[in-house]
């Protein structure tokens, strides 16, 4: 159940919800996708209350998240030919708008190819053609990602971030966390159906606050001894050191003391002769800022 959520999308703009299962990320979608009607509040488009006629219909783009909402045994352009004529549109320009976007998502060589033989990654970019079919200023965009490889995920965040430069205010769905860094403008983050944070990604970032941290150390001195030890002797009341478990001897997690500044625990461990090759956060900022938020923080 969604209680109190609220946002507003400019044009051009991506707004990401991000948000555990549960969360209402795909129940809020539907929503304003008017496939399911709100028992209090109300969706607006350019100002005017949503409903469902065709007129307000055509404002919007859909991708879903599941992959079953295509008919397998015709070609991906006689399926958008399909879904244009729902639109309205008369054979004639049916065809060609559906030609159209299948060149824009670089399906136009499988234009004739039953959807049945499209790859997951292709079935995607279909979901989001057909999206775009009416050339709609809204696209909602529910777990487009979640299963594709980094490849296919990539192509159809660039699809989607090239319809926003269009000027399509775009509502992103996802679990992806990292997806959304240098590609949402926005974020709402959901927890059990309310609105946990709202703003900017760099905002949300800014909420993180990082204590653990992946090094790679090698032992300074000539005579060997354990790290391990020797490193959380040096670091006292600033932290523990840890080796991180895998089979690489140099891999080890340092986790900060409350108030304790990584440097000063790096000056540390240098002080006794264990030199830092890398080091990195265990998680990135965004991760941390949604397990915080959602309330799934270590």
């Amino acid at each position: 159940m969604l209680r109190s959520v609220s946002f507003e999308v400019q044009q051009g703009g991506i707004h990401a919800l991000l948000g555990p299962n549960g969360a209402g990320k795909t129940t809020l979608i539907r929503i304003l996708a008017g496939l399911l009607v709100p028992s209090e509040g109300v969706v607006r488009i350019f100002g005017a209350p949503a409903d469902s006629s065709r007129a307000m219909r055509r404002l919007i783009g859909f991708v879903p998240s599941g992959d079953r909402t295509f008919y397998l045994r015709i070609s991906g352009l006689e399926n958008l030919a399909f879904f244009a004529r729902l639109h309205g549109m008369s054979r004639r320009a049916a065809a060609s708008r559906a030609s159209e976007v299948l060149e824009e998502v670089g399906l136009a060589d499988a234009a004739t190819t039953r959807v049945g033989f499209y790859s997951h990654g292709m079935q995607k970019r279909l979901s989001v053609a057909r999206a775009l079919l009416a050339a709609p200023p809204i696209l909602l965009v529910d777990e487009a990602t979640h299963d594709l490889d980094p490849d296919g995920a990539r192509r159809v965040r660039e699809l989607v971030a090239a319809a926003a430069e269009r000027g399509a205010a775009v509502i992103w769905a996802t679990q992806r966390l990292d997806e959304i860094r240098g590609f949402a403008d926005r974020v709402t983050l959901l927890a059990e159906g309310q609105a946990a944070f709202a703003g900017t990604v760099a905002e949300m970032m800014a909420i993180a606050v990082p204590r653990r941290y992946l090094l790679r150390l090698t032992n300074g001195r000539p005579a060997p001894y354990s790290l391990e030890s020797v490193g959380s002797s040096a670091l006292g009341s600033l932290g523990r050191l840890e080796h991180a478990g895998d089979t690489s001897a140099e891999h080890y997690v340092l986790s900060l003391s409350d108030d304790v500044i990584l440097g000063d625990a790096l000056s540390a461990l240098a002080s006794a002769d264990i030199d830092v090759l890398t080091c990195r956060e265990e998680r990135s900022e965004i991760e941390q800022a949604f397990l915080a938020l959602a309330g799934g923080a270590d």
